[in-house]
């Protein structure tokens, strides 16, 4: 029997957004392996529920929005997650700046920001949705959405040690 266009069409589609997913999807779990089981879930829930899909707005933004539902529903299930890395050796990494910053280095600083701000700050600075589009995904009102940037702002400002509050 021959599958809907429509369910072809958002298989091809979901392919080609998988490694956006992945990056959200780390930025929820903060570790790659929790990730990649993350996407796996939202791909089999994307294809289950296609038909509730209205081909209207961004289909990234639908499939966001499963990964957060997905992620939500998983968290009931699971302990707290624990503190990871080093936040000083972070700090030295990111005010080195003769060394180059590497992709673990990175991954390491957003992962390090308080919960659901790494999400916002990946959804709107680094995917370039609104903060309305970003707020519509996380299930928060658009003020919570500012919120989380200007604390993932001041995360990264810390970092690097260009904050006033940070300077000695």
């Amino acid at each position: 029997m021959r599958q809907p266009a429509t369910t072809i069409d958002l298989r091809r589609d979901l392919v080609g957004l998988l490694p956006r997913l992945r990056r959200f999807a780390i930025t929820l779990a903060g570790e790659v392996a929790v990730a990649d089981e993350l996407v796996q879930a939202v791909c089999q829930r994307a294809v289950s529920k296609g038909h509730q899909w209205s081909g209207e707005g961004r289909l990234e933004s639908w499939i966001y929005t499963l990964a957060r539902q997905q992620w939500t529903d998983d968290n009931r299930k699971r302990k707290p997650k624990a503190v990871r890395g080093n936040v000083t050796d972070i700090r030295a990494a990111a005010r080195d700046r003769s060394a180059a910053v590497d992709p673990d280095t990175i991954h390491h600083m957003i992962s390090d920001m308080p919960d659901g701000v790494s999400s916002m700050f990946l959804l709107v600075d680094v995917e370039g949705h609104s903060y309305q589009q970003a707020a519509d995904i996380m299930g928060i009102p658009v003020a919570n959405v500012v919120s989380q940037l200007a604390t993932a702002r001041l995360h990264f400002a810390g970092l690097a040690g260009t904050h006033p509050i940070h300077r000695f």
